[in-house]
């Protein structure tokens, strides 16, 4: 399609990120069809209507707002989950931290059958991460937390779309401060902000002026969130309960360096993602 041509070009022209993915999917959403459909009617020449409500994402899109806003999906672990501009719109690379669960999760299963788990996500957003891990673990029970109530709003929606909502509760609370500790969890896994602020500064302007700010900035080390959650965890998690928190590029270490000043932790590990940046940090909860 001439569109797409000429979309492309003014996209890149005007420093829009992936400018032909954008136009494509924009596009496609635009007409309620799949990104293949769109190139089977290449030549069928869009109507006035078509046409205005294309030109509308476009303008949107010119601003720099994410196209998972402005088609309000965004796929994860090849689900389609609704996304809006209260959640971080999920990446690629927290996938690791989903497989680095459901690693340790098989290694400990006995005898080739699952056993009934209990596991909380510390920040939900869209709840990708812990309907994931629903789905996967289907003998596991969840609890999802997170601050924001319209975070949780959007969740509650993905869980029942993808038929886990009878065994997940969702709770807005301030990491684990709602909660006694107990440890009554086998699984604790969090993407809690963790970008340090001079990175902040450097984001792209889609992420910066358009995704949850408190969903993303970690403060000055990017660890504000991440540090105490750590100290507070073990108080949480069975003895050999498993701890998984993902980090930013260059954040492991100190991570690490964390984990180990608690002395509740053992089995520490960095997992590396798709780009071999150290990007989920693994540890297990001591059995004293």
């Amino acid at each position: 399609m001439e569109v797409l041509k000429w979309t492309t070009a003014d996209f890149l022209d005007k420093g829009v990120s992936e400018p032909r993915a954008s136009a494509e999917v924009l596009l496609a959403h635009g007409l309620g069809l799949s990104r293949l459909d769109l190139y089977l009617r290449h030549d069928q020449p869009l109507t006035p209507e078509e046409l205005a409500r294309f030109k509308a994402l476009v303008l949107r899109r010119r601003t720099g707002e994410p196209v998972a806003y402005l088609t309000g999906h965004r796929e994860f672990w090849s689900l389609d989950f609704k996304v809006t501009p209260a959640v971080l719109i999920p990446r690629p690379e927290t996938e690791v931290l989903v497989s680095s669960i459901l690693e340790v999760f098989k290694q400990e299963t006995e005898n080739g059958k699952r056993k009934t788990e209990t596991g909380i996500e510390v920040g939900v957003g869209s709840g990708a991460v812990i309907i994931v891990l629903a789905r996967e673990l289907d003998r596991t029970r969840w609890l999802g937390l997170d601050v924001s109530g319209a975070a949780l709003a959007v969740a509650r929606e993905n869980a029942q779309r993808h038929g886990v909502a009878d065994r997940i509760a969702f709770l807005q609370a301030d990491l684990l401060a709602a909660l006694k500790p107990g440890g009554r969890f086998n699984l604790l896994v969090a993407n809690l902000p963790y970008i340090p602020r001079p990175m902040w500064e450097e984001l792209p302007k889609d992420i910066k002026e358009f995704e949850p700010r408190r969903a993303l900035l970690g403060g000055e080390d990017g660890l504000d969130l991440i540090r105490p959650l750590i100290q507070a965890a073990p108080g949480f998690l069975h003895p050999g309960g498993w701890l998984a928190l993902e980090a930013a590029d260059g954040q492991a270490r100190r991570v690490v360096e964390l984990l180990q000043e608690t002395g509740a932790y053992e089995q520490i590990e960095k997992i590396r993602d798709y780009q071999g940046i150290e990007r989920v940090i693994r540890a297990r909860r001591r059995d004293y």
